[in-house]
């Protein structure tokens, strides 16, 4: 990501989640991009293709990122492609008269180094994890905290400032992943209503009536044509429509951008039509210099078009089912390790990983933090270090019985535990990476223990 470009631009569009379970399920934005990428080799050349590549925004985010970042992967590329909500200027016409930049959707795709193969993982939008200091786009750095990690891109974005935006989301990715992004890609909320409208319409198919009124849509059940307000509120309606999450309505977005798509390759022939839909899709994009430009997004698409279909492959970051959330706001969702960990692993070593060996990797989940009850003591020596820990841990949700200091200074960190919470203390251990939980003595205190030591491994996401 370096290189000069146009100015950078602003950027807003639509919402999305995804859940529990790994599902082979096309991304909502990763259509829109392969749809726009691959009808883009019609612009060849000419006015139309220094038009078009002149629509997409650079936003150079070297210097914002700074120099402590992961190592590139040991092959293939990363982008990763964030979808931008401000709203700005469309009032409280959908929701929230939103004017800062939000992000409700982050995918990271991966295509592997021999070209045969592409993950896309996305991030559920209310992902509980660190947010590392940001430059805000008003007012002093923020200091690192845990969120959800849609907040990174708004806290760059708090006065519309898409470099500052994306660099924020770009950090908190890295900072949980440990996998480094070489490339970005923001599609705007704006520019979607253009696109749908340039194809003449989305087919849709509700199996039921929606009556939403926050999403402003009142639809009859079976296939139908819907343009403006309508596509919109469809693929937004969300408290009406099963369990009124961002997880409900994921399925309805996916399968939209899938009509979308098909829609839009049988509109080639259609000059009028396929140039709308380009100019709409264009002027929403905001991406990295070395990507914000026709010839790079049209190669991309078609390295992926490319692609035998059964390798590529649709992921969603490993994390616990609804009900076991944690902290208590039952929106938030909190990652299982170690799968989660792995995943970015594989990712990193450019190993593939299929949606039934992540399934098969994750078909037993640890016990939920929430049910952990931890004892911490601190073998360091340093004050305030069990107090610390204790924190930290508890933001992911694991209940601290108590805190205080080891008998005597300890030169490596153990977790001890009763034999029957065997599966507890292998949840927290989940948590600290190559730590390896221990059987407590027959006459060791009641719980499980942890005795921090100098070597402590950082809790991870």
């Amino acid at each position: 990501m370096s290189g000069q470009r146009r100015s950078a631009g602003t950027a807003a569009p639509s919402a999305d989640r995804h859940r529990r379970r790994p599902r082979r399920r096309t991304g909502r934005w990763i259509a829109i991009a392969v749809a726009v990428l691959v009808l883009g080799t019609a612009a060849t050349g000419g006015w139309l293709y220094s038009h078009l590549s002149g629509n997409i925004q650079g936003a150079d985010v070297d210097d914002a990122l700074g120099g402590d970042r992961p190592k590139a992967a040991a092959g293939g590329e990363n982008i990763l492609v964030i979808g931008s909500d401000s709203r700005e200027g469309l009032g409280d016409a959908y929701g929230k008269h939103l004017t800062t930049m939000q992000s409700d959707t982050l995918m990271l795709l991966h295509t592997g180094g021999d070209g045969k193969w592409a993950s896309v993982v996305s991030f559920p939008r209310d992902s509980w994890v660190l947010i590392p200091s940001c430059a805000r786009g008003d007012g002093p750095a923020s200091t690192p905290h845990r969120f959800k990690i849609n907040e990174a891109y708004a806290i760059g974005g708090s006065t519309g400032d898409s470099v500052k935006a994306a660099a924020c989301a770009i950090k908190t990715v890295e900072a949980n992943t440990h996998v480094r992004i070489d490339h970005f890609l923001i599609a705007d909320f704006r520019g979607f209503t253009g696109m749908v409208n340039a194809l003449g319409g989305v087919e849709v198919c509700p199996k039921q009536d929606i009556h939403d009124s926050k999403a402003h849509l009142d639809l009859k059940a079976g296939c139908q044509l819907v343009r403006d307000d309508k596509a919109l509120g469809y693929v937004r309606a969300r408290y009406s429509i099963g369990d009124g999450s961002d997880i409900g309505r994921i399925g309805r977005q996916q399968e939209f951008m899938k009509s979308l798509a098909a829609r839009a390759k049988s509109k080639l022939y259609s000059p009028t039509a396929l140039y709308g839909f380009l100019d709409s899709a264009t002027k929403s994009l905001t991406a990295d210099p070395e990507l914000a430009d026709i010839k790079p997004l049209t190669s991309l698409a078609g390295s992926l078009k490319g692609m035998a279909t059964d390798r590529i492959s649709f992921l969603t970051v490993p994390n616990y089912p609804r009900e076991l959330d944690v902290p208590t706001d039952k929106a938030n969702v909190t990652w299982q390790q170690p799968a989660a960990r792995n995943l970015f692993t594989a990712m990193n070593e450019d190993r593939e990983t299929t949606p039934a060996a992540l399934k098969a990797a994750t078909a037993e989940l640890p016990a939920p933090a929430g049910t952990v009850r931890v004892t911490v003591l601190n073998g360091t020596g340093t004050q305030g270090k069990a107090l610390k820990v204790a924190e930290e841990l508890r933001a992911f949700g694991f209940q601290i019985a108590a805190t205080g200091n080891a008998p005597a200074e300890v030169s490596k960190t153990t977790l001890t535990y009763p034999q029957d919470q065997a599966k507890q203390a292998a949840s927290l251990a989940a948590r600290l990476p190559g730590l390896t939980p221990t059987p407590a003595a027959p006459d060791a205190p009641a719980g499980i223990t942890l005795t921090i030591g100098p070597d402590l491994p950082p809790t991870s996401g």
